[in-house]
Formats: C-alpha cells, structure tokens, sequence
C-alpha cells in the first residue's frame, strides 16, 4: 500500500474526532485521508496490534555455502557478476535447484552495501 502507515497516535485522534465531527473532517484533522478514515472506522483495531508480517516462507537455500564458497569468490574478484557467481555454485552444486538466481542476487547486493 502506498504512502505512510497510520500511527497509533492518528488514529486514536481520528476515534476521538469521529464523536463530535463527520469522518472527512475528523480524517483530516487526524491528518490521514478520507478513505483511510472510512477503512479504519470499519476495523478499530490500532495498528501495533495488527498482525504482524510473516517471515520467511521457505529456508534459505543458500544458509550453509554463502559464508564458505560465494563469499572468498566475491573477495578474490570483486567486480564479478552474480550470473557468474551463480553459474559458479550449478556447477559445484547441481542438487540446489534453479530459484536461486534472484535470492543470490539479493544477498550479493545486501553484502556490497554492508561493505561500503
């Protein structure tokens, strides 16, 4: 969903307007939309007490060989390309599967920018 997420503070305030003033006016001097009024006079639970998001849905694929094989790859040629790091492990591991590019991608990324 796009824009911020409505605070405990907003909506405690807009529940609060809403007695005395209309939903537009009460969501807007909550600050948050009039959509998001209507919505969340539908559904008065307070965001920190939604569900929270899941985690994972399957394990990491790559949590054993990362730190062992990709990791001296990325430090003894630091500018190779997660293709070739990929085509690397379906060569010395071809029981992996193939939905690894995109996870290998990710982690390379996320390591680069910890290093800089």
């Amino acid at each position: 969903m796009p824009g911020r997420h409505v605070t405990d503070q907003q909506m405690r305030l807009f529940m609060t307007l809403r007695q005395t003033h209309s939903t537009p006016v009460a969501a807007a001097k909550a600050g948050i939309s009039q959509a998001t009024g209507y919505r969340l006079q539908a559904d008065p639970t307070l965001p920190s007490q939604k569900k929270i998001a899941r985690s994972r849905r399957r394990p990491d694929p790559l949590a054993d060989i990362f730190d062992t094989e990709v990791v001296p790859l990325l430090r003894s040629s630091p500018g190779i390309r997660p293709v070739a790091v990929y085509e690397e492990l379906m060569r010395r591991h071809p029981d992996l599967g193939t939905g690894l590019g995109r996870t290998l991608e990710r982690r390379m990324r996320a390591r680069k920018a910890e290093q800089s």
